[in-house]
């Protein structure tokens, strides 16, 4: 790890280990460990080593290596969190012999346990350094190796480059603006009246939005805000308020989405309603629309009885039941989405409480034993508020508070369960309309024969008087 451009050593190693000693990576920080430092003072007592370094020897850091980072992985479901952190720690114990200070973190948050080891180039003596030397990932790993052997745990058994096999495709990743739209597409599904409805919406999904001369959006992993404007045609500002202002239908452009197997392509109509020509005509429409509304209207029949032919539906009783079976799922499906969403806001706010909780409830222990003083809460107005907010949301818990990994492994387990059910929300939506339109086609087709067969039945009765 060297000195970033612009900023002292500490700031470095600060931002290093910050990362590393994430709360929610490391069960709440409670998977952390270290050898001859405090992690909670682990930049600024790598930084003092280094002073005094410079103090001994009178040489100069410019330029030089500030820490060594060692990462290691562990066989998914091999290992327990805790017994990860002690091999971490026994591995960096041999292989620094114990001269340098470090810290071994622990992260959960993926699904392969894995181990964050920061130790510092300066030595505790402080008058030496470690220097990386020719082929010392191959060293590492020989140490790496012989810890896991001795605890019984799974290593990577060595092969030839001939025997190796290469990936050859690389599962194509989704950018921030196609994930942006799909949760767009998801707001529109529930209907919102207008622009602000939307945005409410999206801020339920965990959105921020910005707003200015355009309204921007940023989602829980993006570093920066991206204006609606760029989503492209149909996610524009203006184009969404033309389908509120009913002036167009909600309809993307299909360039903009991609078409891989694990994203939804919005499949072209099969079946389409049959056009009321003389209601129409009614209203002002001319020769030419009526020419064009038969031609439609041809088309669509013939449509629906290649879509009935294919579905086995030859009995109008046995196609009632199937649209109705189908709205019936539709609704099941849209309220189980419905709990799932509000289930994922409510285990974000949890992790946000306790995390804020692990962070002010020292100060909100002087707040209590000063008699709750009304000087110590100016003082620390904001952390004793959210130590509050914390402590309120946890009474209405009922049981035992869940940690942080079970919270991270909850909100996965969910967020899976909602991409399914989206995709069985897209399925569902599509076949009861397929059928509750062949089954108005049909309805419009019995009726039009009933009207023609009444009107024979007048003419021979006009022309028998």
């Amino acid at each position: 790890m060297h000195m970033n451009k612009g900023k002292s050593i500490q700031q470095c190693l600060k931002d290093r280990t910050d990362y590393a000693q994430n709360p929610e990576k490391t069960d709440g920080g409670i998977l952390v460990s270290s050898y001859e430092c405090d992690p909670k003072l682990v930049e600024e007592q790598f930084a003092l080593a280094k002073r005094e370094y410079q103090h001994n020897t009178g040489r100069e850091n410019n330029n030089d290596v500030i820490a060594y980072q060692i990462r290691q992985a562990f066989k998914t479901g091999e290992i327990t969190p805790e017994e990860a952190n002690r091999i971490g720690y026994e591995t960096a114990m041999r292989w620094t012999k114990g001269r340098h200070a470090f810290i071994v973190a622990t992260h959960v948050d993926k699904a392969h346990i894995h181990n964050h080891i920061i130790y510092n180039s300066t030595n505790l003596d402080c008058n030496r350094k470690f220097r990386d030397f020719h082929l010392s990932g191959i060293a590492l790993h020989k140490v790496s190796d012989i810890v896991c052997l001795e605890n019984g745990l799974s290593v990577i058994t060595p092969r030839k480059p001939s025997e190796r096999s290469k990936r050859t495709v690389y599962p194509q990743r989704k950018s921030y603006r196609e994930e942006i739209r799909e949760s767009i597409d998801i707001c529109m599904e529930q209907k919102p009246k207008d622009m602000e409805e939307l945005i409410k919406l999206l801020q339920e999904m965990g959105y921020e939005i910005k707003r200015g001369k355009y309204v921007s959006l940023k989602g829980r992993d993006q570093k920066k805000f991206l204006r609606m404007r760029s989503l492209g045609a149909g996610y524009r500002e203006e184009d969404l308020e033309k389908v509120f202002s009913g002036e167009s239908a909600f309809t993307p452009d299909p360039k903009q989405q991609r078409t891989d197997e694990n994203v939804y392509v919005k499949p072209e109509p099969k079946v389409d309603m049959l056009l009321d020509i003389q209601a129409m005509i009614a209203k002002g429409k001319g020769p030419g629309y009526e020419r064009w509304a038969k031609v439609h209207n041809i088309k669509q029949m013939a449509q629906t009885l290649l879509f009935l032919e294919e579905h086995g539906l030859r009995d109008y009783d046995e196609l009632s039941e199937k649209a109705r079976a189908a709205s019936e799922r539709f609704g099941e499906i849209t309220e189980k989405q419905k709990a799932l969403e509000a289930r994922l806001v409510e285990i974000a706010a949890l992790k946000k409480h306790i995390i804020n909780y692990s962070k002010t409830k020292d100060t909100y222990a002087e707040y209590r034993k000063s008699g709750y003083s009304k000087k110590v809460f100016e003082e620390h107005r904001e952390a004793i508020t959210l130590c509050k907010a914390a402590k309120e949301a946890f009474s209405k818990i009922e049981g035992k508070l869940p940690k942080i990994k079970e919270l991270n492994q909850e909100y996965s387990e969910v967020l899976q369960e909602k991409k399914k059910t989206y995709a069985e929300y897209r399925q569902a939506k599509q076949d009861m309309k397929d059928l509750q339109t062949a089954k108005y086609n049909v309805d419009r087709l019995l009726k039009s024969e009933q009207s023609k067969e009444q009107d024979e039945k007048q003419k021979t009765t006009e022309q028998t008087l």
